[in-house]
């Protein structure tokens, strides 16, 4: 497969040459010349795409007006101009051991996405490596490597600081941390089974002395302090943005869903000693001591569908009982409170840069159209037909001066299965909506580094309006490269950066039509082979 740039002369991206380059994907030697006449990027060996490369090459051919630079741009469609493109690097960037993990082929896909005219890239920083063995050292040798690259390559920086763990790649809490959870396991999320998850601490401790005489809030803002000071020379000319963790992936939620992509109504995640005892002392204080005694009796497990039990059906369910409403508006207020706290610390220590501060709201759809929303509620929003559950998120993130990450946005209605009753759509509409309420500004993400069809259009339907103003692409690793995926990326930033004219804003000259190549400016395109 070829990949071919066609243009009059030398072809440019984004106002950058591409000669005759390769990019090789997977099981290849990176030169050490990046981009040099047979440059490549490979991030792991796979036989399956062993032989497959990107050429890019220029051809004097096929030539189409463009809008030449003086022409006046006010009536193009769906310009898309203010939105900032950015590509996550691999989750697995920085070994455990303070390495880089696939250095060369980062350095080309660098390379490549400067080219491209991508903004910047989006790079996770692990608790569980910096902070690995014991609470209060730190080694970001290997993440001050890896942004002074991204530096060198001419690229913006945005750092996801992560206090969680990772699945895949297998990224757990610090060492320190797990050796606490051995002897109190209640620092960590526990269901009604009394399972616990465990890569996270739990909300319920977040001022509680449980780290070796700390807070979690404290050693965070340990963390982020060494952060700030370690990257101090970065800030703001390179690192322009921050997010930072705020549950199981790095999101505002509970770990509500234990399988990946299950469709279930999930869990209530209330049933550690510390949430016992916040729900009890609430309870009672609210005149109804029997409330707090546990969480729902009635509700579905995991993978269960809504109408497995009484709580989450949609006529005569529990939660709209006046104990639902008791319980849920508390289990929501607790995830709130704890977003909170996290950004309102992010913002008091990174609020003097000119990094952005980000937190991320999660996606969870399936289910939308039942009024119960039961997805949505076991993941802590209440958020039902009658109820609007994003307006106190908003809120919150406004009183912090944070930005908004939604993820999903290459996801639509149509593409879900019919018997999860989903609606992606409907609930990033929504939460639009509670963000343009209170002056949130929002950045975007995909959900999926497989793709899914029609994404890229979907994503491009989701940018428009003044509420979203940075994007960011998960993300960099071989199948980005891939002869399969690449090309379709390269033609969505074009797109964004160049949107498509009306008929009537072509540059007419005195012997042209707008139906005829008037301009000595080639369009430029990439063609797949």
């Amino acid at each position: 497969m070829e990949v071919s740039v066609i243009a009059k002369s030398q072809a440019k991206i984004a106002g950058a040459d591409f000669g005759n380059r390769e990019l090789g994907l997977l099981n290849s030697k990176v030169d050490s010349k990046i981009f040099g006449s047979k440059s490549k990027i490979c991030f792991t060996r796979s036989s399956r795409f062993e032989k497959l490369r990107i050429r890019l090459s220029t051809k004097a051919s096929q030539m189409e007006p463009v809008q030449s630079q003086n022409v006046d741009v006010g009536r193009r469609s769906k310009s898309l101009e203010g939105v900032k493109l950015y590509v996550g690097l691999p989750l697995d960037a920085v070994s455990t051991c303070n390495a880089i993990n696939h250095s060369k082929a980062i350095a080309a896909g660098l390379k490549a996405l400067k080219l491209l005219g991508v903004e910047g890239v989006e790079l996770p920083v692990w608790w569980g490596i910096v902070e690995k063995e014991t609470m209060g050292k730190y080694e970001w040798s290997g993440y001050l490597t890896l942004a002074e690259m991204v530096q060198n390559s001419g690229l913006k920086l945005h750092v996801s600081l992560c206090f969680h763990g990772s699945n895949q790649p297998r990224i757990p809490l610090p060492e320190w941390i797990s050796k606490i959870g051995e002897s109190d396991p209640n620092v960590y999320f526990t269901d009604r089974y009394r399972q616990q998850y465990k890569d996270c601490l739990s909300l319920s401790v977040d001022k509680l002395p449980v780290l070796n005489g700390k807070t979690p809030i404290q050693v965070y803002h340990e963390f982020c302090e060494s952060f700030k000071s370690s990257f101090s020379n970065l800030m703001g000319s390179t690192i322009s943005g921050i997010s930072m963790s705020l549950g199981p992936d790095g999101e505002l939620r509970y770990p509500s869903q234990r399988q990946p992509k299950s469709h279930g109504v999930g869990e209530f995640q209330c049933y550690d000693k510390n949430m016992l005892s916040n729900l009890k002392q609430h309870a009672e204080a609210s005149g109804n001591p029997l409330y707090g005694l546990g969480g729902p009796h009635d509700a579905p497990s995991y993978n269960e569908m809504p109408n497995a039990n009484n709580f989450f059906k949609d006529h005569g369910g529990s939660w709209e009982s006046h104990y639902g409403d008791f319980f849920l508006s508390w289990y929501s207020s607790e995830l709130i409170d704890h977003g909170d706290r996290l950004l309102s610390l992010a913002s008091s220590i990174f609020g003097n840069t000119e990094a952005t501060v980000h937190g991320t709201v999660p996606l969870k759809h399936s289910w939308y159209k039942t009024r119960s929303h039961p997805s949505e509620l076991t993941a802590g929003f209440y958020n039902t037909a009658s109820r609007d559950g994003y307006e106190a998120v908003a809120e919150m993130f406004a009183r912090n001066s944070t930005k908004m990450i939604l993820p999903g946005m290459d996801l639509s209605d149509q593409q879900q299965p019919q018997e999860s009753l989903s609606s992606p759509e409907s609930l990033i509409a929504q939460i639009k909506s509670a963000s343009r309420k209170h002056g949130v500004m929002l950045s975007g993400q995909n959900s999926s580094s497989s793709g899914t069809p029609g994404g890229f259009d979907q994503i491009k339907n989701n940018l428009e309006g003044e509420s979203v103003e940075l994007f960011t692409y998960q993300r960099m690793g071989a199948y980005f490269f891939s002869p399969e995926h690449f090309p379709s990326f390269a033609e969505f930033v074009r797109s964004v950066h160049q949107p498509e004219l009306h008929s009537d804003d072509l540059p007419i000259g005195e012997d042209d039509t707008a139906s005829s190549p008037a301009s000595s400016v080639a369009k430029e395109q990439m063609q797949a082979a």
